[in-house]
């Protein structure tokens, strides 16, 4: 399964990004700033720049006219935001997993925004992460999601849509069997990983998983 890396412009609070010679990375706007910070070559650097220094700027200035295909420079007013443009061009190169750095944090439109995109990958057949030194967000539709039993933290789960159904999770603190969730009441807040296989089936519906690693 071909993976594409994106580092965003939101908060980063790891110390580096374990990458594959294979993967395609790109640097979403600020991101380029992140990976300036981590040693990171990015594949591709996107944006309209409006998250960069002008030192920065210069910088992938020149890196555009040495290598055109490396930089692609987006316009101020768009619809896509600089994440749902880098994933759109993943796609097109034929990738189906999405790690996302610095796609939380910051401006709570953002988060939001990305948390969206995650939806829009299920759409399209592929599977993404917002990844963080603090856990990590991930989105279930009509399926069953396993965990490792070496997993630790906690885990909360949200309705996207009006309502999931079939909601059944098993092995954790708290679980359910075969319930309805809506987008109105929080009731997945705060599981717990208890050693064990964790395992979280949506039979019908969109969840939004959010694990917060134990610190």
């Amino acid at each position: 399964m071909k993976r594409a890396v994106i580092i965003g412009a939101g908060d980063i609070s790891v110390s580096s990004i374990p990458l594959k010679e294979e993967d395609l990375v790109i640097a979403a706007d600020g991101g380029y700033v992140y990976c300036k910070m981590l040693g990171i070559v990015p594949d591709i650097i996107l944006g309209d720049l409006d998250s960069v220094e002008e030192e920065d700027a210069r910088e992938i200035a020149e890196i555009y006219k040495q290598d055109p295909e490396r930089v692609v420079l987006l316009p101020s007013e768009k619809d896509d935001t600089d994440t749902l443009a880098a994933i759109r061009v993943g796609l097109s190169e034929g990738c189906k997993q999405f790690l996302i750095y610095g796609g939380q944090g910051g401006r709570l439109e953002h988060t939001i925004a990305n948390i969206q995109c995650l939806k829009f990958l299920k759409e399209q057949g592929a599977v993404g992460y917002l990844m963080d030194g603090t856990g990590m967000v991930l989105v279930a539709q009509n399926e069953t999601v396993r965990f490792k039993k070496e997993m630790e933290g906690y885990l909360s789960l949200f309705a996207m849509d009006a309502k999931a159904e079939g909601v059944t999770i098993r092995n954790m603190k708290y679980e359910l069997d075969n319930a309805v969730i809506t987008n109105s009441f929080p009731v997945g807040v705060s599981n717990e990983f208890i050693g064990e296989e964790g395992e979280i089936t949506v039979k019908e519906g969109t969840v939004c998983i959010i694990i917060a690693w134990v610190q």
